[in-house]
């Protein structure tokens, strides 16, 4: 079976390290994990194609940034031919508190821009999803800023753990 896994983000240095883009930082481990090297420029991303849990795998990270995820995400998808059950998105989620990691098929985008540009470009909506939790900010005009921001040194030293319980998540989708 081919599976379609999709760590959301922004590209560019200033936000490599931001909570916004902890779906690039998963995914990366994930390569690292599998064994797969996401450098090949394709489909408004950069991917890379291999074999994991004895399925293949593609290992995506559209660049167009995180609002037009679902330009690149469609292109893609219609390319390898994927259906949305084989897709698995990996992103941020502020209605969890740090460290907290949900899986979930289907359902609403919360009002996540990245999700709501996938549902919208692609017209699917059950897709599965690793939500991330990045903690909310006290109040909502604090939501860019919140997500923009790099994780305290405090937070880096739970990030390791986060990121396996992530991985974990994949794993038990693709494994079933």
């Amino acid at each position: 079976m081919d599976f379609l896994v999709v760590g959301l983000g922004n590209p560019g240095k200033e936000y490599e390290l931001t909570r916004h883009n902890i779906g690039f930082i998963v995914l990366d481990n994930l390569a690292d994990k599998a064994g797969i090297e996401i450098s090949k420029s394709a489909h408004k991303g950069i991917l890379g194609k291999g074999e994991y849990l004895d399925n293949t795998v593609y290992l995506f990270k559209p660049l167009t940034f995180m609002n037009k995820s679902g330009e690149a995400l469609k292109e893609i998808k219609n390319f390898y031919k994927i259906p949305a059950d084989q897709i698995i998105v990996i992103h941020d989620e502020l209605d969890l508190q740090l460290g907290d990691i949900r899986s979930k098929f289907g359902g609403g985008t919360a009002g996540h821009n990245g999700l709501k540009s996938i549902v919208e470009k692609t017209g699917d909506k059950d897709f599965h999803r690793i939500r991330i939790g990045i903690g909310k900010p006290e109040y909502k005009t604090q939501v860019v800023d919140h997500v923009l921001s790099t994780f305290s040194e405090e937070e880096f030293k739970g990030l390791d753990n986060l990121i396996e319980k992530a991985i974990k998540g994949v794993d038990s989708i693709i494994s079933q």
